[in-house]
């Protein structure tokens, strides 16, 4: 029998790609979400979302982006890695991602072709052009001084881009390096861990998007309090503890997670920890 028939799902519900299908909208989460749609939608400008390695930021880009195609009339683009080695290569980078056709000498020439694709495309057109860049603190002070002239193009009622940074902790005194960066944050929020609650729920909402009988235990209370204890209501690492517990699961032939697969599973996680 196959991974999935034994556990009685049909998907992967543990895998950390930052599938949208599989985001937990907990508290943070939705409240971030909502905000990012109404700062967008309003074309506010600048958005920044900080948190943590692991807390969910890139899987929530990606919600944010598939809520925002759902409910229509926003063009989306995203960096997932935005490290460029000057502002040239960077704003070359984003008229590629716009679509603005032509060969241009200097960034200079860059900065207007693109001024003009925002303005045919928000101003004429009437779309809300959205760019998300996902772990923000690798951005270069170049192209953080490019993003805030692009802020610059607006009309007299809103920002023709709407830009939203995520990134960790430390991207917050890189923006304050910038004169008049700071300042131009329309939404500043930051990411927090779920807690046991949450916890418990996100497990049982991949298991149940994965195709699991609803009802039916396949984590006891115990195993799940354990969990969180170790994970700290990070959700990568709730993930990836779980999706290895499941398979403990297939190759033990248990059909339910209970302490002592937990226990075992933290000790050989704490020795890879430690050996890398």
């Amino acid at each position: 029998m196959s991974y999935y028939s034994i556990l009685n799902l049909n998907k992967e519900p543990f895998s950390t790609s930052p599938d949208p299908y599989f985001f937990y909208p907990s508290v943070s989460h939705k409240q971030a979400i909502q905000r990012l749609e109404i700062a967008i939608r309003l074309k506010r400008g600048l958005s920044v979302i900080l948190g943590d390695v692991g807390i969910g930021k890139t899987t929530l880009a990606r919600a944010l982006i598939q809520e925002l195609h759902n409910t229509g009339g926003a063009i989306t683009h995203m960096i997932l890695d935005p490290t460029y080695d000057s502002e040239f290569q960077f704003v070359v980078t984003l008229a590629k991602l716009f679509g603005i056709k032509g060969s241009f000498r200097s960034a200079l020439d860059y900065k207007e072709a693109i001024e003009r694709f925002l303005f045919k495309k928000c101003v004429e057109e009437g779309h809300v052009v959205a760019m998300i860049i996902d772990e923000g603190q690798k951005l270069s002070l170049s192209s953080l001084e490019a993003l805030r002239t692009f802020l610059n193009y607006e009309t007299n009622e809103y920002k023709l881009l709407q830009l939203v940074i995520m990134g960790q902790m430390e991207l917050l005194p890189k923006l304050q390096r910038i004169n008049n960066f700071s300042d131009r944050v329309s939404l500043r929020y930051i990411l927090n861990p779920l807690d046991q609650n949450e916890t418990k729920n996100m497990i049982e909402f991949r298991l149940k998007q994965a195709g699991a009988v609803s009802g039916k235990e396949i984590f006891t209370e115990k195993a799940i309090l354990l969990i969180y204890q170790y994970t700290q209501g990070y959700p990568r690492k709730i993930a990836a503890i779980c999706h290895n517990l499941l398979e403990e699961l297939v190759m033990r032939d248990r059909r339910i997670v209970e302490e002592d697969l937990v226990n075992e599973a933290i000790e050989k996680d704490r020795k890879v920890v430690l050996v890398s």
